[in-house]
């Protein structure tokens, strides 16, 4: 799992990735010094359930991706059955590329 989060931390833009349970858990991380690994987790997974509940009540399917774009930088998330991947990554970073990225790390994460 390391692996896909060195590979994933390659990309242009992208300052640190990790793989969280869907319980806030940390799995496997690889976030920039700045971040606390367990704050990160914790608020992924807090962020990903209110999500999936709110798209709930309105007859919704769960989320595939979720972007938060803020003044320093982006924080990208999407789950699967193993967890939720979350990457950081600056302002200015291309969000398709990312996103592409992000489709590729979580077929690799389903496998490992």
């Amino acid at each position: 799992m390391y692996e896909v989060l060195e590979d994933i931390n390659r990309t242009s833009g992208v300052t640190g990735s990790m793989v969280v349970g869907h319980d806030g858990i940390v799995i496997a991380s690889d976030l920039d010094a700045r971040y606390q690994d367990d704050t990160v987790g914790a608020l992924a997974a807090s962020i990903t359930s209110n999500v999936n509940k709110s798209l709930g009540k309105l007859s919704s399917e769960e989320a595939s991706q979720i972007t938060i774009e803020a003044a320093n930088g982006k924080i990208f998330m999407a789950s699967n059955d193993v967890g939720i991947l979350v990457i950081t990554a600056d302002r200015s970073v291309n969000i398709g590329l990312v996103r592409l990225e992000m489709k590729h790390a979580m077929s690799r994460i389903r496998t490992v």
